[in-house]
């Protein structure tokens, strides 16, 4: 009888210890699925400060006076050129928000832009504005992403035994990416007509 009990009770150990490493793999995949999407933010953010220069470049022959967005730009694609810890929240979340201020700001550029006839019929400008609109498709669609992978991730933390394990291999929540709340406010279309 004594035989047959601790059988099943190593049986028992033997499945919760089964348990917890199939969900500490799984806390660890989809740790891993957010790097890999931010990584992926990575590329195309690279993909963009790669095209800014050249949009600069074309822009300013025509924008002289906008002289101060232009720096505006510049010191934010060095800033984001700056490596950052992946798995720290806090880096991850400042390179977010850094990322998208640069977008806000080459938004004000291409909205500008319109303003003159010259750079907007212009053939190398325009090509520049249809490219980074791709890209910033592509960085959509990277955000998209990310933000599927974080929520995989956080329910899987935050989901017992799954907090315990996290906590015990040291996995964070990592921060959605989220519009400024400038980006959320309602247009007023009477302002444009």
């Amino acid at each position: 009888m004594n035989a047959i009990l601790m059988n099943l009770n190593l049986i028992i150990l033997i499945a919760v210890l089964a348990i917890f490493y199939f969900w500490y793999a799984s806390i660890i995949g989809k740790r891993n699925k957010v790097l890999e999407a931010l990584s992926g933010i990575d590329v195309q953010l690279k993909n963009r400060l790669d095209l800014i220069p050249n949009i600069l470049t074309i822009a300013k022959k025509f924008m002289e006076h906008e002289k101060n967005i232009f720096e505006e730009v510049t010191a934010l694609r060095e800033q984001l050129g700056k490596s950052y810890d992946l798995k720290n929240p806090q880096d991850v979340k400042s390179y977010l928000a850094s990322s998208e201020m640069l977008a806000q700001k080459m938004s004000g550029i291409m909205l500008r832009a319109e303003n003159y006839p010259e750079l907007k019929s212009n053939q190398n400008m325009l090509h520049a504005q249809q490219s980074y609109n791709e890209i910033e498709a592509q960085v959509a669609a990277a955000r998209r992403f990310y933000n599927s992978a974080v929520t995989a991730l956080r329910n899987s933390i935050q989901i017992f035994p799954g907090n315990i394990l996290a906590m015990l291999v040291g996995v964070k929540e990592m921060p959605f990416f989220e519009a400024e709340e400038v980006v959320k406010d309602l247009v007023d279309a009477a302002k444009f007509l």
